[in-house]
């Protein structure tokens, strides 16, 4: 007989933290942050290789500021220090608020929704359906990116500004207040969501993959290795799960990420995108002019920042709800 166990957000948790929409927001929020700690420098790597040759033919020999993920790294450290490596920080702990807060916030609400209307049931009366999973995640991580668009997009122009060796369209904000400000009296509301079609795409085909690939790795995981001491609250059970999860995001969303950051990277000129209209016209002119691999730019940046924010994310959102279920 088959032991069924309890899916990502409740696992550990008391019933009543269980359905605490704001607990689990609160949860993900810290745990996204604490994450976003550790992977920003990653972050700001892959920007800088997404962003590099944009829309420009590949010619061998040509000089490029950065070659691969330790050397740019290596670059930007010497050359920026850590304050460069952690270029959009502030923007990036607003965002995963947003986003992460929303994406584990509501996940499970979603997906019990998805479970009744289709199979009249709640999601933990079942087995999972894998599609039902995907569906839930697309939709959270859908409306966590429309929320923290402005963030993303400031994040995106501070991360790419550099005086050594500037790779895109340089917009030098002084500050997150000072990219807000200046976006907004640029082109308002309209400014400051610029980009948000593209965010939502990219981080909709990174939460389907993301939270429904989590629960599947997790059960699969402490149902054949429960003997070894891996149950479902393990954190070697969540390290693991993890780790599964972030390679098969990475390959899903690399694509839509190297979009969203050349639309939110670009300079405006009327209140228009001067190289993009919208996300389709990107991929278009990126694939004709750099080729179809242009669209893993960056991606073993991209893994190395997602692999272990995925890790951490989830091993710390998964100790957070342990301990609220052990003190409240």
């Amino acid at each position: 007989m088959t032991t069924r166990t309890k899916d990502v957000p409740t696992s550990g948790v008391a019933p009543s933290l269980a359905n605490n929409l704001f607990f689990a927001w609160f949860a993900g929020s810290l745990a996204s942050c604490g994450a976003v700690t550790f992977t920003n420098p990653v972050e700001v790597v892959k920007t800088r290789l997404q962003l590099q040759g944009e829309l420009a033919k590949a010619t061998p020999g040509a000089e490029r500021a950065y070659h691969n993920v330790a050397q740019a790294f290596w670059a930007i450290g010497k050359n920026e220090g850590l304050r460069g490596l952690q270029k959009g920080l502030g923007p990036g702990y607003m965002y995963q608020i947003m986003l992460n807060g929303t994406r584990l916030g509501f996940y499970e609400p979603a997906k019990n929704a998805l479970y009744k209307g289709v199979t009249g049931s709640a999601a933990n009366g079942q087995a999972p359906i894998m599609a039902l999973n995907v569906a839930a995640g697309g939709l959270c991580g859908v409306a966590g990116a429309a929320l923290g668009s402005p963030f993303f997009l400031v994040k995106t122009r501070m991360q790419s500004a550099s005086k050594f060796a500037a790779v895109g369209h340089q917009h030098n904000y002084t500050s997150s207040v000072d990219g807000l400000r200046r976006i907004w009296q640029a082109g308002g509301i309209r400014g400051l969501y610029r980009g948000m079609d593209a965010a939502m795409m990219r981080a909709g085909a990174g939460s389907s993959v993301q939270l429904a690939t989590y629960d599947h790795f997790k059960s699969y995981i402490s149902r054949k290795l429960a003997h070894r001491g891996l149950t479902d609250n393990s954190a070697y059970t969540h390290f693991l799960a993890s780790m599964g999860t972030g390679f098969f995001v990475c390959l899903a969303m690399n694509p839509f990420d190297v979009v969203s950051t050349r639309m939110y990277n670009q300079k405006t000129v009327k209140g228009q995108g001067a190289l993009y209209r919208n996300p389709l016209q990107c991929f278009y002119k990126t694939v004709a002019s750099e080729g179809v691999l242009s669209l893993y730019k960056g991606f073993l940046a991209h893994y190395l920042r997602l692999g272990p924010h995925t890790i951490l994310m989830f091993v710390f959102v998964e100790q957070i709800k342990a301990l609220g279920a052990q003190y409240f």
